[in-house]
């Protein structure tokens, strides 16, 4: 994965601040570096927005207070917030740590 996992996303709101759903990790997960969240099976996951446009299918989301990148296979969902999804550029910034 270089720096900029993808050119464009899908959120719920022009801000991609709005959850888009909700679901539970089918199994855990440790991601390679700081712009992932980790977390265990059966664990709660909130999607915020979506990465489109590459191989590889990331979501983000949070997993309590953390917040990161994961495989959008390893989550099933079982509540979507929002029916409407907006495509936007991604920005630098959607790819640093904090």
């Amino acid at each position: 994965l270089g720096r900029r996992f993808a050119d464009r996303k899908r959120c719920a709101d022009p801000e991609c601040s709005m959850l888009m759903c909700r679901g539970k990790a089918r199994q855990d997960f440790k991601g390679p570096d700081c712009r992932f969240v980790n977390f265990k099976k059966g664990e709660a996951v909130y999607v915020y927005y979506k990465l489109i446009g590459k191989s590889i299918e990331l979501w983000a989301g949070s997993v309590g207070s953390d917040f990161g990148y994961f495989p959008k296979d390893l989550l099933e969902i079982n509540h979507n917030y929002s029916s409407e999804e907006l495509e936007l550029p991604t920005d630098e910034t959607d790819f640093v740590c904090f």
